[in-house]
Formats: structure tokens, C-alpha cells, sequence
């Protein structure tokens, strides 16, 4: 069997410097003040307590205060203007192409958001699966959560861990997938001062430089058998 390489989305699919996750974190911060009535002082505290603790805000949101996650994301990941931010990324869908793995998403975001970045960027067809958060199931579970890292193995039809790899720009994540494991490779802010992960990169373009050997032979042209990116694989 193929291994199976696993690709987080948010700021790691599309590049950081797009300011994306300055945007969310503003679009959390008025969601924790508007709609949960936490003081304005006190939301960075909690949100980043909230998503270290849990790695995802909004799980610690669900968790304490009872939020609605389908009402949290229809005001903040689906509020964003992707559209302006994202575009097509010719360089990255070249290697996607000639990666010899299966290739699955695995996202803590929501299955529109996710969508939405895969289109923009061009690569929705790159790809044979998608294991997002679903947040219309009850106490949902996402990354660094174990059962997550399960689901996303039996989504994905991998039974062995060392027949995984995943590359993330969350260090949790990377620590996580490593104790199940995995193969690993950290999307750092700076690669030469990350300790986490078996590899290190700053771009997901050089993704090709740390595990040649999953590149080779260089056959582009390589048809695989793709299933629908919207084909819905969320289960808890």
C-alpha cells in the first residue's frame, strides 16, 4: 500500500505571510467579545490559553461557555475574504503531482472553510481526501487530540502509523502525530530554531528537499485514483 501523506490547510497549505491567521485571531477576539461577553482585556489570555490547551479555540469555547460551533464558524472562518487573499498556486499543484503517496487533508478546520482554500488555491483535485473537524457532531475531537490522528488514519484507509507523514505549522500537532508514529515535518516560522518534528522546513514548497525519496521517480504524469474532495469523511 501507499503511505499516506497528510497536509494540514490553514497556513500551511497557503503561505503565512497572507496575514490570514491575524485575521482570524481578530475575527475570534470580536466573537469572544460580542457574542460570549468575555472582557476585552481578558481574550487574549483565554484564547491563547484556549487554543494551546486544546488546539483549537474554539474547542475551549464549546468546552466553557457553550458556544454554537456552526454559528462560530459562519461568523468567523466563513466571514473571511478568502477571495482576496488566496490565489492559485501553480508551483504547489506541480508538487502534488509528483508526490508518490496518497494525499489527504487533515484539518481542525470545518469542511467549507477548508473547500474554499483548497479551490482558491487551485488543488481541490490534488487530493483523495479530506478529514476536517466536523463541527456539527457533539464535543467534537481535532488535533493534538488522539482520537483525532485515528480518525484521520481510518478516513484515510492506513492501518500502519510509520506509513504516515504529515506536514503542519503546529508544533502540538507535530509533537502529537510524532508519539503516534508518524513521520513528521514542522512548517516553521524559522526551520533553523524549530526542534520539533523529524524535519524542518519555512516553506511548503521545499517540502521535496527533506523527503526526495517520496518524489522519486520524478513521474508527473503519474494517475492516481481521486475520490471527491467533498465526499464527507468527519467521524467521531
Amino acid at each position: 500500500m501507499k503511505p499516506v501523506f497528510f497536509f494540514d490547510c490553514d497556513n500551511c497549505l497557503y503561505n503565512k505571510n497572507l496575514k490570514i491567521h491575524t485575521l482570524m485571531k481578530e475575527k475570534i477576539r470580536e466573537y469572544f467579545v460580542k457574542e460570549v461577553g468575555v472582557p476585552e482585556e481578558e481574550v487574549v489570555a483565554i484564547q491563547a490559553h484556549y487554543h494551546e490547551t486544546y488546539g483549537l479555540s474554539l474547542r475551549g469555547l464549546t468546552k466553557h461557555h457553550n458556544v454554537d460551533p456552526l454559528d462560530f464558524d459562519t461568523k468567523v472562518d466563513q466571514s473571511l475574504p478568502l477571495d482576496d487573499l488566496i490565489k492559485k498556486d501553480e508551483a504547489l499543484m506541480h508538487i502534488l503531482k509528483g508526490l508518490q503517496c496518497k494525499k489527504w487533508v487533515f484539518t481542525n478546520a470545518y469542511k467549507p472553510h477548508a473547500v474554499r482554500c483548497l479551490r482558491l488555491l487551485g488543488i481541490e483535485n490534488e487530493f483523495e481526501g479530506l478529514t476536517y473537524t466536523n463541527y456539527a457532531i457533539p464535543d467534537f475531537n481535532c488535533k493534538p487530540e488522539p482520537e483525532s490522528f485515528l480518525r484521520a488514519m481510518r478516513d484515510a484507509g492506513v492501518q500502519d502509523p510509520s506509513q504516515c507523514y504529515l506536514v503542519d505549522d503546529s508544533a502540538l500537532n507535530i509533537d502529537a502525530a510524532q508519539k503516534f508514529g508518524w513521520t513528521t515535518v514542522h512548517l516553521a516560522d524559522d526551520a533553523s530554531k524549530s526542534n520539533h518534528g523529524d524535519y524542518q522546513i519555512d516553506d511548503i514548497h521545499d517540502l521535496p528537499k527533506v523527503l526526495p525519496q517520496l518524489w522519486e521517480p520524478r513521474n508527473h504524469n503519474l494517475k492516481i485514483k481521486k475520490q471527491p474532495i467533498a465526499v464527507d469523511t468527519a467521524t467521531s
